[in-house]
């Protein structure tokens, strides 16, 4: 399958930046390339937030992430309309009839204490399904918003269960609208899973790898495998995937999570007829969690997938232009916001773009490649870090004593070693 969305290829990881490799499939006719360094731009000129992933030109990075803000033509349009680099619609299965959604839905996180109107939102949690829209509706819609934004990327997510036929007609049904891209829902916490859908797959890589076999055969469009944060080590089902056939993986879903009990009722929240469920956790609160996520998988495709075009798109809290570069700077292609557009509406992306052109003005950035994976050469293990700390500090000893006899002159230091035995 081709590449599509998402991070691209991290090959290997030198002083002097990152390189990132190239894929497999096919990208609307155009060859696949993948490789740069990091470096800044010497001219100053309007940072470009431009991108192309996996064949998919977009004019910024900044996803509209499968939820409520892809549901439907009339919001996809908003988003389109509004700038959104491309929109990833709200997951979509053969039979909606099986998807039954209660109301409320949603319970929010506050700083300070936890049910106060005044405190800042910083966790929402989810017991939402997947689309409860027949099919057919929603393919109407994908075909007709092509049709209207035809430079414009439109990718499908899709979900179904463990069925090889039912995979292939989604998968067949899906293209036909023209849509770019899909990504695969691996990762849904609740609901579907007890279907063996969601993150009952990415749970598990052996049903992992034999379903992406199925989608990866059937698809001619690029793939990204989204990834469950609900698991220990989320780089095994995202080598599984990439080994698989998909061309990319998105990360992270949200986190399975119990956001509070109200202490008056005794009552678990979102409260339904006075019952709840364990849901999915996003917001501003799960930001580091998706850093050190994306952090991980960018460093195992650096190391693994040097000889293929595959792309990393990172979810997780995106509120700000400066939380979008982190996720770039861990090696991401696109970053995705989902949460943020329910809280601060499809506008959002303004401001987004505008902080991130600010960030690579203050760097001297000119694009997105310029600096994408430039922070992953500073992670190392706990050992290296000692090590590297305790060579700091005999370095710094040294150059305070000063030297101890004339043996110790070098011709390279001579100015620092006179510096070192200057008394004011």
């Amino acid at each position: 399958m081709s590449s599509s969305l998402g991070l691209t290829h991290l090959t290997g990881l030198t002083s002097s930046g990152t390189s990132f490799p190239p894929s497999h499939r096919r990208y609307n006719g155009r060859p696949r390339t993948s490789s740069f360094k990091i470096v800044a731009s010497e001219t100053k000129q309007e940072p470009d937030l431009s991108v192309t992933v996996n064949g998919l030109h977009m004019p910024n990075p900044f996803v509209i992430g499968s939820g409520p803000p892809g549901t439907n033509y009339k919001v996809m349009k908003k988003a389109f309309d509004e700038g959104w680099g491309a929109v990833i619609v709200k997951t979509v299965s053969l039979d909606a009839a099986k998807v039954i959604n209660v109301t409320p839905r949603y319970a929010r996180l506050r700083a300070g204490a936890n049910g106060s109107a005044k405190g800042q939102i910083i966790g929402w949690e989810n017991i939402e399904l997947i689309s409860d829209r027949p099919l057919e509706v929603m393919l109407n819609e994908f075909k007709q918003l092509k049709e209207e934004y035809p430079d414009r990327i439109l990718i499908a997510s899709i979900m179904e269960e463990y069925n090889k036929a039912a995979w292939e007609e989604l998968i067949d049904r899906v293209e036909q609208t023209g849509i770019d891209a899909m990504e695969v829902n691996f990762s849904c916490p609740h609901g579907m899973p007890e279907r063996k859908m969601g993150a009952a797959v990415g749970q598990d890589c052996d049903l992992l790898e034999e379903v992406c076999g199925w989608i990866n055969a059937k698809a001619t469009v690029p793939v990204w495998a989204k990834m469950t944060p609900n698991i220990t080590d989320i780089t095994q089902p995202a080598r599984v995937s990439l080994r698989s056939g998909c061309e990319g993986v998105a990360a992270i879903n949200t986190i399975m999570s119990v956001m509070g009990i109200n202490l008056k009722t005794l009552h678990p929240e979102p409260c339904v007829e006075g019952y709840s469920t364990p849901g999915g956790y996003s917001s501003k609160a799960v930001h580091p969690i998706a850093l050190g996520k994306v952090m991980s998988i960018a460093q195992m495709m650096k190391n693994e997938f040097q000889d293929g075009d595959y792309s990393l798109s990172g979810i997780g809290g995106v509120e700000t232009g400066g939380d979008a570069a982190e996720f770039i700077l861990l090696g991401a292609n696109t970053v995705q916001v989902c949460t943020g557009v329910m809280m601060y509406g499809y506008d959002l992306v303004s401001k987004l773009c505008s902080e991130l052109k600010d960030f690579m003005r203050t760097h001297n950035f000119s694009t997105i490649e310029e600096f994408r994976g430039a922070s992953l050469q500073y992670f190392t293990t706990h050992t290296e870090l000692v090590r590297i700390q305790q060579e700091a500090i005999r370095e710094r000893r040294a150059i305070k004593k000063g030297l101890q006899s004339d043996t110790d002159w070098t011709g390279d230091g001579f100015v620092k070693e006179s510096e070192s035995m200057v008394s004011n």
